[in-house]
């Protein structure tokens, strides 16, 4: 019965992204939803593309494990990442009226900095769409009692996902995050109240995470350790803002203030919503101590597995369904937004400039169908040779955009003087150096993203104010126009809607 609905909720999705296909008619609709979200889908495509397995496996497992010193990077840094993104950059992404944030890089500096930010970007998506593909195959898995193993299953999802996307875009997405939104918390609360009482009370389970030492931040605090924490917080709080899934739930929305408070109500939600997974896992430990520090225990992946094992064992099926429901709409909404969003920058700032920027509207639309197929295809791959955790794999992958594209992002938004020559000089020095010191010193005082920041940021101060041997001064203009919304009117606008 449980595969039964599992096979019937997959074909409810599809059927959503087949209706959102009807509203797709432009390359805007289909990475933008046309603009035009209003706020409570806005804000659902923001929780839930958030909201994702390593939210509902990993962050809970690894909250039992190491505490809140453990998570220090999802939810709070990236609920903070929602956070500073809705207060200080929404109104400013969403004046500059582009299709992309890559969009950003060629108007503020050049094609050179478009391709290359762009390139980094569509990397960074291999680790966090590969996190999520491998979360269906462990979904699958786990649902079909080892029937569909681990590799086939992760094929079905990539498969399921592909095709709603493939016609539906990010009306798609936006559409099924909203019913996937209510799925999530319905049944998530629903898992944690039963499992509540069961384990003794929400104040006996808050004991014992304290008695446990969960609540403990650093057990012993060191300058490394606070460091890696800060680190931590850090990868996942800025380098999140420079990719374009966020650049896409801002820009979707029907006016500047939806985008302002879609992406502010969704990341505190996001933060509020994220522990709960984390309270059930407790409740898990109170219930079955033997099974999760066997499975905390245990080697390689084995230890995301905890509640799903204690809902299969110890719940009744309508549980079962609920859970499972949860689970396979936080997944299939994150897997949405992160397989769309680097098919989106890659066909529009990395294969179209290669073209020389000739492209129709509807040839865009067609290369980005062929570019979600491939990248599919190749996330897939990558997600069935990995060996790390759901947890690790989404940290690891906001470190290229961290050392690549947030400074030239910041520093053009902000600062007038900001030139091409900086940028370029930002993404060679902070990717080497970065690169270098994961080889030379990974485990040293200095964590090698914080390096490879330090460096972005010295690249760029040092070719902005140094004088221009390529490049000129780029244009400082789109700084007044982020503050003005006088975007709109620019021959590079890509929207049909007038900037606000």
């Amino acid at each position: 019965m449980l595969v039964s609905f599992v096979a019937l909720y997959l074909l409810v999705t599809v059927a959503i992204g087949w209706y959102a296909a009807q509203r797709v008619k432009t390359a805007s609709d289909y990475f933008v939803a046309g603009r035009s979200l209003p706020l409570y889908m806005n804000m659902a495509t923001v929780f839930a593309t958030w909201f994702g397995a390593e939210t509902v496996l990993a962050v809970s497992s690894t909250f039992l494990r190491d505490g809140l010193g453990g998570i220090a990077a999802d939810p709070f840094g990236a609920s903070a990442c929602l956070i500073i993104v809705a207060l200080v950059f929404a109104r400013r992404f969403y004046r500059l009226n582009l299709l992309t944030i890559g969009d950003f890089y060629k108007r503020r500096y050049n094609r050179t900095v478009e391709i290359g930010t762009g390139v980094a970007i569509t990397l960074s998506y291999l680790g966090w769409a590969s996190a999520n593909l491998m979360a269906l195959g462990i979904c699958f898995n786990v649902l079909s009692r080892g029937q569909i193993s681990l590799e086939h299953g992760i094929m079905i999802g990539a498969a399921v996902v592909l095709v709603y996307l493939l016609i539906g875009g990010m009306w798609a997405v936006a559409l099924t995050d909203l019913f996937q939104t209510v799925i999530i918390v319905l049944g998530l609360l629903y898992i944690a109240g039963m499992l509540g009482a069961e384990a003794g009370g929400v104040s006996r389970v808050l004991a014992t995470a304290a008695g446990e030492g969960k609540f403990v931040v650093l057990p012993e605090v060191s300058a490394k350790d606070v460091i890696a924490l800060f680190a931590a917080f850090i990868t996942m709080a800025l380098g999140s803002i420079a990719q374009q899934d966020v650049f896409q739930r801002v820009t979707s929305a029907k006016d500047e203030k939806t985008a302002v408070r879609g992406t502010l109500f969704g990341g505190f939600a996001y933060l509020v919503v994220a522990f709960v997974p984390m309270f059930i896992a407790v409740c898990a430990f109170i219930i079955d101590k033997d099974m999760v520090t066997q499975r905390l225990a245990s080697e390689g992946n084995d230890f995301q597995l905890v509640l799903p094992t204690l809902i299969l064992n110890n719940t009744p099926m309508f549980a079962q369904v609920l859970f499972f429901g949860a689970l396979l709409s936080a997944i299939l909404s994150t897997a949405s937004g992160a397989l769309l969003a680097p098919t989106a920058i890659f066909s529009e700032n990395v294969f179209k400039p290669l073209l020389g920027g000739r492209m129709s509207d509807r040839q865009l639309l067609i290369s980005a169908r062929v570019m979600l197929v491939l990248f599919t295809g190749s996330t897939m791959l990558f997600a069935l040779n990995s060996e790390s955790s759901m947890y690790e794999m989404v940290q690891n992958a906001y470190k290229v955009t961290l050392v690549s594209a947030f400074t030239p992002l910041a520093f053009g938004m902000f600062w007038r003087r900001a030139t091409p020559q900086g940028a370029v000089l930002s993404i060679v020095f902070g990717l080497l150096t970065w690169i270098a010191m994961e080889y030379i010193a990974p485990e040293g005082l200095l964590p090698p993203q914080l390096v490879g920041l330090g460096a972005a940021i010295f690249g760029m101060v040092l070719g902005s104010l140094a004088p221009s041997i390529a490049g000129g001064r780029g244009h400082p203009d789109v700084v007044d126009e982020a503050v003005r919304g006088a975007a709109a009117s620019h021959p590079g606008a890509h929207s049909s809607h007038s900037a606000h």
